[in-house]
């Protein structure tokens, strides 16, 4: 069993646009056998995507989020006060804060961070799994 922690993207293409998930990265979210984590955050930032409409559902947000429950098993990976203290002490050339919470997370739950952000991918302290290009 691999317990895995989706970004935002990854989330977002499972639901809508599944053929942008890697052969590998789709299997392993289908199997019965792994976890499959969100995290608050990006719940967020997704909803901040709707604000900018440079992301459109079929339905309202709290609905969506809703209707994942039923399409999947998934868990909540909550906010802690151990999560954001990682986050302050990762190291990060960028500085998205949905990404720093998102590997902190990642980090102290021993997660595996599910991902297509190069900026991500290049971390070496978390465990990651790569969407590549199909």
């Amino acid at each position: 069993m691999t317990r895995l922690l989706v970004d935002t993207h990854i989330l977002l293409w499972s639901q809508l646009e599944p053929a942008r998930l890697s052969p590998a990265v789709a299997a392993a979210l289908d199997d019965s056998n792994n976890e499959v984590w969100i995290s608050p955050l990006t719940i967020w930032e997704i909803s901040t995507l709707l604000e900018k409409r440079r992301l459109r559902l079929h339905m309202g947000l709290e609905p969506w989020v809703a209707s994942l429950a039923g399409r999947r098993r998934l868990r909540e990976a909550f906010l802690t006060t151990a999560i954001v203290l990682a986050a302050t002490q990762m190291r990060f050339q960028h500085r998205d804060p949905v990404d720093r919470f998102l590997a902190a997370t990642a980090k102290v739950e021993g997660l595996t961070l599910v991902t297509a952000d190069a900026q991500l991918l290049r971390r070496s302290d978390i465990a990651l799994m790569a969407n590549g290009i199909n």
